[in-house]
């Protein structure tokens, strides 16, 4: 089956609309999830309704812990679609489209346009991969300006000793100054870990030292520091000093829980990238010639892979799209691993084990998940559900139709057709095994991640757009969340009175003398004073119902409902007078 195409511009003009075909369709089809998605969209609601777009702000508060490059997309996009959620996920919709191209444009240099094809298919059939390019995070676009500044640096080792080579020392410097700007210095650390590997790999240290890699520094810390520099000459120190001290706790604490053990990325992308990870596996056992740019690339691809890991199970916080980069290098040699099977490259069989295992286990998890609510009863009244929220959240009606468990027979029928291809090298069954997972990624996207959202956030999420239009407090307890920010539609803030003022800075003191972020205290602190003190707007607070015992209920407070693991509570202003 040939895929040559001689004009290069159609062809990239075709990976375009059909990307924008995949990514760009429902991206408004269900809320925005708590944490990041909804972190984000409000930091960039909250920068139209200030009109102060130098400042990243949450609660209408400095809020240090990203810089503003991706809320700035985000707040481009709500001008033009509107405070919603497709205007939320747009940007990296936008990304999925340019990652696909640069993914082509690179597989084309770096070996064969049959070879590109098969990376741009592969990385939008991985599961992960193609969920973040319709989701609200910032990690799509961090982990597209590594890899482009990977890519040039690839092509400076290439040429290091030629003229022309200064132009992709400069760009890459670019796109990882744009990546800090993006998401913060870990950037930085990936990249510069991945040099370091790559130069001890081939035992070229010396070529640290050589004038483009000085001027790829250079143009990285301008670029990088443009941002932090403007910040700190308009007096706003300290929001740049809050930023590094983040950083810096990220690495050495588990942040708001999200610890875990050192193996974490493995399993994540393991599962995530499945079955692209097998191969990836594979691809590292296999015997092939290449020529010293691929040997080149496939050195670098690896370093990272490595560095990223390194990295992020040293580091005390693990969150899943932490190790996201690593799905270029795992999708890049699955594509190889793709593209050279023949007789002296078959697949272990313990691999072939794995990867059977591994089929069936996702295949039945995603058919079982249509029929939650058949089992679900069964499930609580055997005691095999321990964790009381979840009992709780179950109680919602997912609304399945009945047709969804053909979503978990794709998966499976995907993973059928890339084995044989395997066992037949008919190139036929890797695209339509390829295709498949793609289906499969469209319809889990589509049908199974908005009933996800009925049952973990419908509730509070329903209750805040029904308070959006009203003159009130909305808090929550119990829970960390945003969602009552950006669907309650919050307003700036401001103290009434000194009282307020006072009795919020007093919480806020001592919490902080524990220890604690202002920034992370401040809805406790609020909460606190929405409950106890004097208010002049009606009060809602939403509480986790397994948490509701430790709730410290104020006597003017009226509990109004129960649904599906939240509790919502009402305060009536106090009258003013006239």
């Amino acid at each position: 089956m040939s895929f040559h195409v001689q004009n290069n511009k159609y062809l990239v003009l075709f990976i375009a609309l059909v990307s924008a075909l995949i990514f760009i369709p429902f991206l408004g089809a269900c809320p925005l999830f708590d944490w990041d998605e909804i972190n984000f969209a409000e930091c960039a609601r909250e920068m139209i309704i200030t009109k102060d777009y130098s400042n990243v702000q949450l609660y209408y508060r400095a809020f240090w812990e990203k810089p503003p490059f991706f809320i700035w997309m985000q707040a481009l996009s709500m001008h033009f679609f509107g405070v919603n959620e497709f205007a939320a996920r747009f940007p990296n919709a936008i990304c999925g489209i340019v990652t696909l191209n640069v993914l082509f444009w690179f597989g084309k240099k770096f070996h064969s346009q049959k070879f590109a094809l098969i990376w741009c298919l592969t990385y939008a059939a991985a599961l992960l991969p193609h969920f973040y390019f319709k989701s609200g995070i910032i990690d799509p676009w961090f982990n597209l300006f590594i890899l482009l500044s990977i890519f040039n640096l690839i092509q400076v080792f290439k040429d290091l000793g030629a003229k022309a080579s200064i132009l992709k020392a400069l760009l890459a410097g670019c796109f990882l100054g744009l990546a800090v700007l993006t998401k913060g210095p870990a950037a930085l650390i990936i990249v510069a870990l991945t040099i370091i590997c790559y130069l001890i790999y081939t035992k070229s240290l010396s070529s640290a030292f050589n004038y483009k890699l000085l001027l790829f520094v250079l143009v990285t810390i301008f670029v990088a520091s443009s941002w932090f520099i403007v910040e700190i000459l308009k007096g706003n120190k300290k929001v740049v000093y809050e930023f590094i001290d983040y950083q810096i706790r990220l690495f050495q604490t588990g942040d708001a829980g999200h610890d875990g053990p050192f193996y974490y990325h493995l399993i994540v992308l393991l599962l995530g990238c499945f079955p692209f990870s097998i191969f990836f596996i594979h691809s590292l056992f296999m015997k092939e010639e290449s020529n010293s740019f691929q040997n080149l690339t496939k050195k670098i691809m690896l370093c990272l892979f490595w560095a990223v890991m390194l990295i992020f199970s040293i580091v005390k916080t693990k969150i899943i799209h932490y190790s996201s980069i690593c799905y270029f290098p795992i999708t890049f040699f699955a594509s190889n691993a793709f593209l050279n099977q023949n007789k002296s490259n078959q697949l272990k069989p313990v691999l072939s084990l794995v990867f059977w295992m591994i089929s069936i286990f996702l295949s039945l998890a995603f058919t079982f998940v249509c029929f939650i609510d058949i089992f679900k009863n069964n499930l609580i009244t055997k005691g095999l559900i321990k964790d009381q929220d979840a009992i709780l959240n179950l109680q919602a009606n997912g609304h399945w139709v009945g047709y969804e468990f053909i979503v978990g027979i794709i998966y499976l029928i995907a993973g059928i057709f890339i084995f044989r291809y395997f066992r037949l090298k008919k190139s036929r069954l890797l695209y339509i095994g390829l295709l498949c997972y793609l289906i499969f990624n469209i319809m889990a996207i589509g049908i199974i991640v908005p009933r996800i959202g009925l049952y973990s956030q419908e509730a509070c999420v329903d209750f805040y757009k029904s308070k959006a239009n009203e003159n009130c407090y909305i808090e929550t307890f119990g829970f960390k969340s945003y969602a009552h920010l950006f669907y309650g539609n919050r307003l700036p803030f401001h103290f009434e009175n000194q009282d307020q003022k006072n009795y919020v800075e007093k919480q806020l003191n001592s919490m902080e003398s524990e220890g604690r972020s202002r920034i992370r205290s401040f809805p406790t602190a609020y909460t606190m004073w929405l409950e106890h003190g004097e208010v002049d707007r009606d009060t809602y607070i939403v509480i986790k119902t397994s948490k509701e015992s430790l709730f410290s209920k104020s006597p003017v407070l009226k509990k109004l409902y129960d649904k599906n693991g939240f509790s919502f509570y009402y305060r009536k202003a106090k009258p003013t007078v006239n």
